[in-house]
């Protein structure tokens, strides 16, 4: 049976392919309050800037390409389970080759019911307007997971992290609750990795990687192989 690496993926994952985050100085995300357009109650204040939003983020991420560290943690298929636990809503991982995907906050590319999210259509890179309808009758909405509602895959995803042999943290700090709360679920004495080019405070088991993504996927992609050879 192969080993089960559980990866969980935040924004600095796809940063590296030109997706804004919250925390750029500059591009998408400087140019709105991210409560306004990230929040369940600014849907019934003003959809049609959520909309609008989104509809750009999709475009956005029509242009880019999954990139090298996309493709490591694709590559690790090979020799090893793997599940991707992802806060991202791009759908880069996929496109890498990754097989076994857990997006927590929702996907760009799917649209669902206003009032059932449960109804839920791909829609691709295309937009969403005023007036397109769910099966229902409900205007479509983005199937994005917003601040104010429930992370519906969490418990799934702490369930897989039960079960890992080896957790790799990339890209995200995992400071916001629920998703910070993952690692706890980790059963003891296992390695966790964290890779992250900024200073962070983790917790004493945890291994640092200090570099970007794709650089520290490299390293981690060895340190995996002499792990289990030792």
């Amino acid at each position: 049976m192969k080993r089960h690496i559980v990866v969980l993926t935040g924004a600095g994952m796809s940063a590296e392919s030109g997706i804004a985050t919250f925390r750029d100085s500059d591009g998408l995300w400087e140019k709105y309050d991210v409560m306004k357009v990230a929040h369940i109650d600014s849907w019934y204040i003003n959809p049609d800037l959520m909309l609008t939003f989104y509809n750009q983020r999709r475009k956005q991420l029509a242009s880019v390409e999954p990139n090298d560290g996309h493709k490591i943690i694709a590559e690790l298929e090979s020799d090893y389970k793997v599940t991707v636990i992802t806060q991202n809503v791009d759908n880069l991982h996929e496109r890498a080759g990754s097989s076994n995907i857990i997006h927590l906050h929702g996907e760009l590319t799917k649209a669902c019911s206003s009032r059932n999210k449960k109804h839920v259509v791909d829609i691709g890179y295309n937009e969403i307007h005023q007036g397109d309808k769910a099966a229902d009758g409900s205007q479509l909405r983005p199937f994005i997971v917003w601040f104010g509602e429930v992370v519906p895959e969490i418990e799934r995803a702490a369930e897989i992290v039960s079960t890992a042999d080896m957790i790799i943290v990339v890209g995200t700090s995992m400071q916001v609750y629920p998703a910070a709360g993952l690692i706890n679920y980790a059963k003891p004495n296992i390695p966790i990795y964290l890779i992250d080019p900024a200073d962070v405070n983790a917790p004493s088991n945890v291994i640092i990687i200090k570099e970007k993504a794709s650089k520290g996927l490299e390293i981690f992609k060895n340190e995996c192989r002499k792990y289990w050879k030792s």
